[in-house]
């Protein structure tokens, strides 16, 4: 069982590469249904670990499509959860690509 396998038997909603689309809801990943997972079911201290992992695919497969998002975008969509500035997520992105 992978990492993104184990997020979908806890939440429902996954999104796997290179779209990284949601396959439950067909929003993008992390998606607004699994934004909203209580924290008893998904908390910060497990998400951190994971979408560190995730992030540097995330950002290989979405960067450079047409219309898509920048790596600071990707970043801040899939660490919703802290509270980062456009400069720091910037300063992430640059470090992962």
């Amino acid at each position: 069982m992978t990492v993104l396998d184990g997020i979908r038997t806890v939440t429902g909603h996954i999104g796997y590469p290179p779209s990284w689309d949601c396959e439950a809801c067909g929003e993008p990943w992390p998606c607004p249904n699994f934004q909203t997972i209580p924290p008893d079911r998904l908390t910060t201290s497990t998400l951190i670990p994971v979408m560190a992992f995730l992030l540097s695919r995330a950002i290989k497969d979405l960067r450079g499509r047409p219309e898509g998002p920048e790596p600071p975008e990707i970043v801040q969509r899939f660490v919703w959860f802290l509270p980062l500035s456009d400069d720091e997520a910037r300063a992430i992105a640059l470090r992962l690509r």
